[in-house]
C-alpha cells in the first residue's frame, strides 16, 4: 500500500509519551499499522498572522510540488520508452527508495535553514521546484521534437508504397536522367489492377515508350511500377492514370538528396541515443529533488497546522503511520477515540461522517479533517493521476 498518513498530536507530559502511545494502540497490540517518529526541527513560529497566512499558501504549494514530481515521474517514464518497467527502481528519493526516505525523513539543513523564516524556506522550495519545472519544459519539448522527426523519418521508410518514402527503393537505373524529352514517373498500382496496368498503360496517352514500365516492388496491397514517356504529355498521364486508380507519385531522381535522406535518419538516431543517458540522469536527479522538496513541504505543514491547533509553546509529536490496508477504518477509529478530545467539532463517528469544515485561514476546508493534524501522502508516483 502506497498511502501513509502524517498525524501529529500534542505532547502528553513528553513528546515519548505521545508517540509509546500512539505505537501502543496501533501498532503492536492491534497491527492497524507500521508508524514511524517524523521528525521536525525547531522550526521559527512566527506570529499568528503569519501562521494562519502561510497555512493556505502551503496547500497550494504542496498540490504545485506534488503536480511537479508527478510531471518528472511522468515524463521519465515515457523516455524510458520499452525500459518502462524500469520505472520503479529509477524513482529514488536522496539515494533512497521512497518509502525509506519517507520513513527516515531527515530534514536538510542546507537546503532548507531552519535559521530562515517558514515563509522563506516556502519561497526556496516554489522557486526551486518552479525551476525545475522549467527546465523540465525545455527538456522535453527539445527531446520530444528530435524524437518526433525520427518518428516522422522512420514513418517514411516504412507504411504503404502511397505514402513513404520512395528514395531507398529506387535505383538510378531505374531513370531516365538529364534527357532534354524524356522522364520517368513512378507508378503505385493496386495489386490487384496489375495485369490492367500492364495491359493498357502505353494506351493512357500518346508518346509513352513502349514496354518502359518496370516493377521495382511491391508491398501488402500495392505494387511500385516506373513507366518512361514524353515529358509534354506528363500532365495528361497523370489525369487519365488517376481515373483508372493508378498513383502518381510525385518523385525526382536525386542522387544527393537520397544519400542526404539517410544521413539524415543516422544523425538524428546518432542524436537521440546521445541526448537520452543526460536526459535520464537529469529527470533522476530533479524527481529527487522534487519528492524530497514535496515532503520538505508536508513536514512544514504539519509544524504550522501543530501550533495553530495546539499552541504554544511548540509541543507535539508528528508521526507518520503505513495503515495495514485491511484495517483502515478501524485505524481511523482508534484514532478518533485517541485524539477525539481535542475537538469535540471534529468528526465525532467513523470515516464516512465526513462534514467539510471551513475555518477561514486554516486550511481546514477540506473533507479530510480530524481531531488530529492530519495529511495523506500517496508515494505511487507511476499509477496515481494527479
Amino acid at each position: 500500500m502506497s498511502e501513509y498518513w502524517l498525524i501529529s498530536a500534542p505532547g502528553d507530559k513528553t513528546c515519548q509519551q505521545t508517540w509509546d502511545t500512539l505505537n501502543n494502540v496501533t501498532g503492536k497490540q492491534n497491527n492497524l499499522s507500521e508508524n514511524y517518529k517524523f521528525q521536525i526541527p525547531d522550526l521559527k513560529v512566527g506570529t499568528l498572522d503569519q501562521l494562519v497566512g502561510l497555512s493556505d499558501d502551503l496547500g497550494k504549494l504542496d498540490s504545485y510540488v506534488d503536480q511537479v514530481t508527478h510531471k518528472v515521474a511522468s515524463y521519465l517514464g515515457e523516455v524510458l520508452e520499452d525500459q518502462r518497467d524500469k520505472l520503479h527502481e529509477n524513482l529514488m528519493a536522496n539515494n533512497y527508495d521512497l518509502a525509506t526516505y519517507l520513513m527516515k525523513f531527515q530534514w536538510d539543513f542546507a537546503k532548507y535553514p531552519i535559521k530562515q523564516s517558514l515563509r522563506n524556506i516556502a519561497d526556496i522550495i516554489s522557486k526551486q521546484v518552479g525551476q525545475i519545472e522549467t527546465d523540465l519544459k525545455t527538456k522535453s519539448t527539445a527531446y520530444n521534437n528530435l524524437k518526433s522527426s525520427l518518428q516522422n523519418m522512420e514513418k517514411k521508410q516504412t507504411g504503404s508504397l502511397l505514402t513513404r518514402n520512395l528514395a531507398d527503393l529506387v535505383k538510378k537505373e531505374h531513370f531516365i536522367l538529364d534527357s532534354e524529352y524524356l522522364t520517368t514517373l513512378l507508378v503505385v498500382v493496386l495489386k490487384s489492377s496489375i495485369n490492367d496496368w500492364n495491359q493498357n498503360y502505353e494506351k493512357l496517352t500518346d508518346m509513352i515508350v513502349p514496354r518502359s514500365s518496370q516493377m521495382i516492388t511491391s508491398d501488402a496491397d500495392y505494387a511500385l511500377f516506373t513507366v518512361t514517356l514524353f515529358k509534354k504529355v506528363t500532365a495528361e498521364f497523370k489525369h487519365h492514370a488517376r481515373e483508372r486508380k493508378f498513383i502518381v507519385r510525385e518523385f525526382t531522381y536525386n542522387e544527393e538528396l537520397v544519400t542526404a535522406g539517410k544521413n539524415e535518419i543516422t544523425k538524428l538516431v546518432t542524436d537521440k541515443k546521445k541526448q537520452f543517458g543526460p536526459l535520464v540522469r537529469w529527470l533522476k536527479v530533479n524527481f529527487s529533488e522534487c519528492f524530497c522538496a514535496w515532503i520538505h513541504v508536508k513536514a512544514l505543514r504539519v509544524f504550522v497546522e501543530s501550533v495553530l491547533r495546539y499552541g504554544l509553546p511548540v509541543n507535539f509529536q508528528a508521526m507518520l503511520l503505513h495503515p495495514n490496508k485491511k484495517n483502515t477504518k478501524k485505524l481511523r477509529d482508534v484514532l478518533q477515540q485517541l485524539y477525539g478530545h481535542l475537538d469535540s467539532s471534529a468528526q465525532t463517528g467513523t470515516q464516512g461522517s465526513h462534514d467539510s469544515v471551513d475555518i477561514p485561514g486554516l486550511g481546514f476546508g477540506q473533507s479530510d479533517y480530524y481531531p488530529y493534524v492530519y495529511y495523506k501522502i500517496n508515494i505511487d508516483m507511476v499509477d496515481t493521476k494527479v
